[in-house]
């Protein structure tokens, strides 16, 4: 995971009226640092609809649907910080972690991820990050809690 995640595709303090626009948010971030092209954000909408992607901790990790890889030009992580949780099916979600991966690299990004985001003081502290720095070593592998 080391590299995937850079200061620019980190964004804090946002509002999303609800778990579809929070997917939009992190999609919009994606395509903002040149990660995919902007039809990967209706796969990350087909995910969602098919099977949340709420991991637990205030937590949800978008991701595409297998018909979005064609639209991911890298592989990158953004990081959508929600200044108040949106309602992610019945739980309270206030950080998005979005992938886009080409291949089968997201299962071992997801698998990384949810070692470090099912852990609560990490959680906790990812929430309550107030820098770009700090969320992008939080979510390094050999990051300390």
């Amino acid at each position: 995971m080391t590299g995937l995640l850079r200061t620019d595709a980190v964004r804090l303090n946002e509002s999303a009226a609800d778990r579809t626009d929070a997917v939009r948010r992190c999609g919009a971030v994606l395509v903002e640092i040149g990660a995919v092209e902007p039809a990967y954000i209706d796969a990350m909408l087909e995910r969602e609809r098919d099977i949340p992607t709420y991991v637990g901790e205030g937590v949800a990790i978008p991701h595409a649907t297998l018909a979005g890889k064609q639209a991911v030009l890298r592989d990158a992580l953004a990081v959508v910080k929600l200044a108040e949780p949106v309602d992610w099916d019945g739980n309270p979600v206030s950080v998005c972690v979005a992938i886009a991966a080409r291949g089968d690299g997201h299962l071992a990004i997801l698998s990384e991820l949810a070692e470090i985001l099912l852990d609560p003081d990490r959680a906790r502290d990812l929430r309550e990050a107030r820098d770009p720095d700090e969320v992008v070593r939080l979510l390094q592998p050999t990051a300390a809690s």
